[in-house]
């Protein structure tokens, strides 16, 4: 009887802990809703967004890498290092990709991005606006349609 139980809270414990885990985004799901609120803040020309879309790609691969590493904890400061560094590299790819007023407002994209992410309107009560902070891995969802 004792095993039977124990064995019963085991696995009821195991079906929570999973259930209470948030999966993580793919590399792909991070960069589309990048792109997308990049291209909101710099309207991107398709060939740009092509472009850019596959380096997010890539900097979304080494991020998600460096965080199970960390979440592991085998992630080290030279792992850190060189992730920052192919982002600060990314980051000037993609700036050299724009063109004039884009680069401006690219460089504001990422200072919003440092903050905290972007902020949404949206409709309180009373039809009152309120802003909403869409910051972390919620704020890099995709929205079910």
């Amino acid at each position: 009887m004792k095993r039977s139980v124990l064995t019963l809270l085991m696995v009821l414990g195991t079906v929570i802990l999973v259930e209470a885990q948030q999966k993580l985004p793919t590399a792909t799901e991070m960069a589309t809703k990048s792109i997308e609120a990049l291209d909101k803040k710099v309207k991107l020309n398709p060939t740009q967004k092509n472009v850019i879309y596959n380096y997010m790609v890539d900097m979304c691969k080494d991020q998600l890498e460096l965080s199970k590493k960390q979440q592991a904890g085998t992630a080290g400061e030279d792992d850190i290092t060189r992730f920052y560094k192919g982002q600060n590299a990314t980051n000037a790819s993609i700036r050299n990709i724009l063109k004039g007023d884009q680069q401006a407002q690219y460089d504001e994209f990422l200072e919003e991005q440092a903050r905290g992410g972007q902020k949404k309107k949206k409709k309180g009560k009373h039809d009152k606006e309120e802003e909403e902070v869409v910051t972390g891995i919620s704020g890099l969802k995709l929205p079910n349609n």
